[in-house]
This record gives C-alpha cells, structure tokens and sequence, in this order.
C-alpha cells in the first residue's frame, strides 16, 4: 500500500526574500575554453530559480550512497517540493517504516515500488500491511565541493 499526501502538515516559508547573485555570461564551457571578454553580470534569483512552489518546499541531507547513478551523492542538500504530484521516473522522497528514504518512483501496471540509483541496493516494494508514502519530488540537488 503507499499514499501519496495531498496536504501539506507543516508548512514552512523557505526564504522570505529573495537571493540574487550575479550570473556571468550565460554558460562555461566544459569543453574547450572560450574568450571571457563578453562576459555581460547580470543577475540571477536563487529562490526564483529553485522554488516553484515556497509554502510546500523542504531541504533535505542526503545519507548514503543509493542514488549516486543518479547523481545524487552523501551531503548533497535535496530541494524537495511537496506540491508536486509524484509519477513514474521521478525522483522522489518517501517515508518508509518511519524513515526517509529517496528513490526512483516506479509505478506501472499497477505496481509500486522504490527504485535505488545503486545496483547494490533492492527495490523497497511495500509488504502486506506496510505503508509507504511518497513525500516529495525532488526538483534540484545541491553539492558541496571540498575545496
């Protein structure tokens, strides 16, 4: 069995301003270098650019390593929006036997079940009398580089 929450319990505001920091040039190159010369600052909204939704978005650290095929690895902080109906293929965080847990939806043909990013780790598929429920869809991860 597993829900899927249509109301939000706790809501919180995730930032009650926005943060604008400069953005250079429209992209870099990971490839061969280009000239910088052109590079025209404009300016960027964090909070325009991660939060669709601000009353249903949460933050997130990431423990373990069962998403890294997905590119989502130990402390990576997870935006997760709960105003966003979960479908197949996303990227979603659920409760399982109380804990957190984030993982691929899969949901065809009837059937449910948690999919890792991670050959080593099974699909979570609910037992009789166990509730899953999907809490989130995860919109955007954000990594720290040790520098």
């Amino acid at each position: 069995m597993y829900s899927i929450p249509s109301t939000l319990d706790q809501p919180i505001l995730i930032a009650s301003r926005a943060v604008v920091l400069p953005l250079l040039g429209d992209r870099v190159c990971a490839g061969f270098p280009s000239p910088a010369a052109d590079l025209g600052a404009k300016r960027i909204d964090l909070t325009a650019e991660l939060i669709v939704h601000p009353q249903a978005t949460y933050l997130l650290r990431v423990s373990g390593d069962s998403m890294k095929d997905a590119h989502i690895f130990d402390g990576d902080v997870l935006v997760v929006d709960r105003a966003v109906k979960p479908l197949h293929g996303h990227i979603c965080v659920a409760v399982v036997d109380g804990e957190f847990t984030v993982k691929y939806l899969y949901m065809r043909n009837g059937r449910f079940r948690l999919r890792a990013a991670n050959p080593t780790y099974p699909d979570i598929v609910p037992r009789e009398g166990q509730t899953v429920e999907v809490w989130g869809v995860v919109r955007h991860t954000i990594r720290h580089f040790h520098v």
